[in-house]
């Protein structure tokens, strides 16, 4: 008794003690990373220099050993390793699509074989000199240099998150290649592992007589046979079960404990079958994962938990494991070998990867620079790579030299991807455009690209009428990113899943159904009338407090020259009564302060309930624009010069002049030089717009000579039910007397004061209004660090 209670509290000693130590690794590991943060490193960098120092410190490798009571601490924490590589193993494999082999190679896949090749070839000529195995053959070297000439997916993805490139075209583009690279590898490498042992000098396999050797020595054929039953049983009955477990458990409802159990219990049951017969029990994860269902809930929920398992609980381990077995004391640094073959690893697989990353980069027309930014980022390897160096090694196929030689070149081929990062950042902000996003200064040879928001599918109408008098002649026409304005709730959050880089699906049947009676409009129109519109779907979900950074982020990742927003109260059903969102009047006041680009607010009175406007149709919309003068009304002068050749518009521009002849017009003020430098900015705009627009006879022109702000609005309540859109700038005025004191009763300020005076109660119900402001070049893009384009 007294024995038994003295092994249970030993027990409990060193599972506290495990406990305690593993929170500490953690600590430190934070730490680090926070101390590296200024040189850009991720945190992989953190966890490996953690883990091998403090694997190679004399006492922790003692206290290790001394925590476990059998005295084979290492051997123990092997047993978790291997656990936590089959959850890595299975996640990636649930990740990859097989199917895209059997497909027409894209880019990326490309880009991804051609750096294969190269490197293998390269690796396979100079394998053999470096002797990096203890045995070394033929065999040996193929399969060393296919394993090195794949990516590590995964932990390239993660890097290249953590450094803000993920989202970027080049770092879309390396993602992509990286997933084609690393599923043709393991491919490959459970094929090989079929026909040949590893452990026996990569002898092909034989079934061995001795019983006790049943489950370890079968041959090529069983083995392989219960591989391809594994294969079957996995696309037979897995889309069946799993189909069966999502309907039952649909999203933003709890999953059921006992599906879940149910969906673990056969995944593990069908991936133990080829490891019965002497399969690798990682591979035959990876062989699992790759063949089930990848879509459904209960693949995405998988997925998430592990991976988030992997990322704050298994790698750090991982790494301490790596570091554990790397003992540097054993590194042959007196030997010239080590050091040649530390640097041939790190040399053949980076010229390898270059050279096919140019002549690919060559086919497509890529720049050289992309080519070797490409082949940089497609050099990375990952913890598949790091696992099976150690157990090459545990396995006497590789010495303890050539060992720690392959851990430290794939260290190196981390720690220059920040640099790397930096200089894709540095190249971007150079590409931004010198002159601000705005309509005045776009130019007409190249695709105006406008973020237009929706609230629902009540702005539909009012936003394909604005695509079809926007998009001009057509040539090179407009790329329109529909953007579906969605407040976060509780109950919308508790349906999102994650669906890749950073990104989530919305799974909530009310946003589902509303996304695609939008996506349906829009497209019906986009095929029938769409001839010069390009047409992007989008999605700004977040709380209002912070949906006008979503909009920011939207237009700095695309961008962007003009936003539209849909005016916060909009016509209910019964088009009667107005319905006043104050949430998404905020959204607009917001946008309009920091803007990325020119903003532009829709009152849709009318706009949207019109019949659509199209070139072929009899009904014309009679449009005004008012110019009294400013950036804001130059900017709605810019977007009045694109719908002026629309045949379904009848365009009229309206100025508004001070007439300094009338005997009560105070003209005693004095003018600045920024207000004398703004006049002649307007006088220059105008009369570039008058002989391009006006001069031809296609748009009409009126002037009124007005004394102060009581004309200007007379004049503008005698507009009344003469047009059916007015365009106005949204300030921006060097305080003309025109607009002087209007802004003592204005409702809403940011339309401005003709903005608000048009689009008030007492003005037409009918008349819808199109408020402008022009980007303000002060407000820095703060988008470059993260999203942008690169190729």
């Amino acid at each position: 008794m007294v024995s038994d209670g003295t092994n249970c509290n030993d027990a409990i000693s060193h599972v506290a003690t495990s406990v305690i130590c593993f929170i500490s690794l953690l600590g430190i590991c934070h730490g680090v990373h926070i101390l590296l943060k200024p040189l850009s490193q991720p945190r992989i960098i953190s966890e490996i220099i953690v883990g091998l120092f403090l694997g190679n410190l004399p006492f922790v490798r003692s206290g290790i050993l001394h925590i476990k009571s059998d005295n084979n601490g290492l051997q123990n924490m092997k047993f978790l390793t291997d656990f936590g590589m089959t959850l890595y193993m299975f996640a990636l494999g649930l990740e990859m699509d097989p199917l895209v082999l059997f497909r027409i190679p894209k880019r990326e896949a490309i880009v991804a074989y051609t750096g294969m090749f190269f490197t293998f070839v390269l690796t396979s000529c100079t394998a053999s000199f470096l002797r990096y195995g203890m045995h070394p053959n033929i065999k040996f070297d193929l399969a060393f240099s296919i394993i090195l000439s794949s990516t590590g997916s995964t932990l390239l993805t993660r890097v290249l998150t953590d450094l803000k490139i993920g989202k970027s075209d080049i770092g879309k583009f390396a993602i992509s290649a990286a997933v084609y690279s690393e599923l043709v590898t393991i491919l490959i490498v459970c094929i090989g592992y079929i026909i040949f042992q590893p452990e026996s000098n990569f002898q092909v396999r034989h079934r061995t007589p001795d019983q006790h050797e049943y489950f370890k020595g079968h041959g090529v054929i069983p083995l392989g046979v219960a591989l391809v039953v594994q294969i079957i049983l996995t696309l037979v009955a897995g889309p069946i079960i799993l189909s069966w477990v999502n309907s039952a458990n649909p999203h933003g409802k709890t999953f059921k404990g006992s599906h879940l159990v149910l969906s673990v219990a056969f995944t593990v049951s069908i991936g133990c079958i080829s490891p019965l017969m002497g399969f690798s029990p990682v591979l035959s994860a990876f062989v699992t994962g790759v063949f089930l269902p990848r879509e459904g809930r209960v693949s995405q929920f998988v997925v998430n938990k592990v991976n988030y398992f992997l990322t704050f609980v298994f790698y750090p381990y991982f790494a301490f494991w790596v570091g554990l077995e790397a003992q540097f004391g054993r590194f042959e640094f007196k030997t010239l070998g080590s050091w040649a073959r530390l640097f041939g690893l790190f040399a053949v697989g980076t010229v390898g990867k270059i050279i096919g990353a140019l002549i690919s980069g060559l086919i497509f027309k890529f720049q050289w620079s992309d080519s070797i930014i490409l082949a940089l980022l497609l050099n990375v390897k990952g913890q598949l790579h790091i696992y099976l160096t150690i157990i090459a090694m545990k396995n006497d196929i590789m010495s303890y030299s050539t060992c720690i030689g392959m851990i430290l070149a794939m260290f190196l081929k981390i720690v220059y991807v920040p640099m790397i990062a930096r200089y894709i950042i540095r190249r971007a902000r150079k590409r931004l455009p010198n002159q601000p996003l705005a309509l005045q200064w776009h130019d007409p040879t190249k695709e105006l690209r406008i973020l237009l928001c929706l609230h629902g599918p009540e702005n539909v109408p009012s936003a394909i009428n604005f695509m079809e008098i926007t998009k001009g002649s057509g040539d090179p026409g407009i790329l329109v990113y529909a953007t579906d304005m969605i407040q976060l709730t509780d109950e919308i959050a508790s349906t999102m899943v994650s669906s890749g880089i950073d990104d989530v699906e919305v799974t909530d049947a009310n946003v589902v159904q509303l996304r695609k009676k939008i996506t349906n409009t829009l497209q019906e129109y986009i095929d029938e009338h769409g001839d010069g519109v390009t047409l992007q779907r989008a999605m700004a979900l977040s709380t209002y407090n912070t949906m006008n950074q979503e909009i920011y982020n939207l237009a700095e990742d695309s961008m962007i020259s003009l936003v539209v927003l849909p005016f916060h109260i909009t016509l209910t059903n019964d088009e009667k009564a107005y319905e006043n969102n104050i949430g998404f009047r905020h959204v607009n006041r917001k946008v309009l302060r920091n803007a990325p680009c020119s903003v532009a607010i829709m009152v849709d009175r009318g706009f949207g309930a019109i019949r659509q406007i199209s070139k072929s149709s009899s009904s014309v919309l009679n449009t005004v624009v008012i110019f009294i003068g400013g950036k804001d009304d130059r900017e709605a002068l810019a977007y009045a010069g694109r719908i002026a050749y629309h045949r379904g518009v009848k365009l009229t521009v309206m100025r508004f002049l001070v007439d300094t002849e009338a005997d009560n017009c105070n003209t005693s003020t004095k003018r600045t030089s920024q207000q004398e430098e703004e006049m002649k900015h307007d006088d220059e705009c105008f009369a570039n717009f008058y002989e391009k627009h006006v001069a031809g006879g296609k748009v009409s022109y009126m002037e009124k000579h007005l004394v102060n702000s009581a004309q200007a609005y007379t004049t503008l309540r005698s507009l009344e039910g003469r047009y059916g859109l007015f365009i106005v700038g949204q300030g921006g005025r060097v305080n003309s007397m025109l607009t002087m004191g209007m802004n003592d009763w204005e409702q809403c300020p940011e339309l401005g004061p003709l903005g608000d005076i048009l689009s008030g109660p007492n003005f037409s119900t009918t008349a819808s209004v199109l408020i402008v402001q022009q980007h303000n070049p002060k407000v820095e893009p703060r988008g470059a660090d993260n999203e942008f384009c690169i190729m």
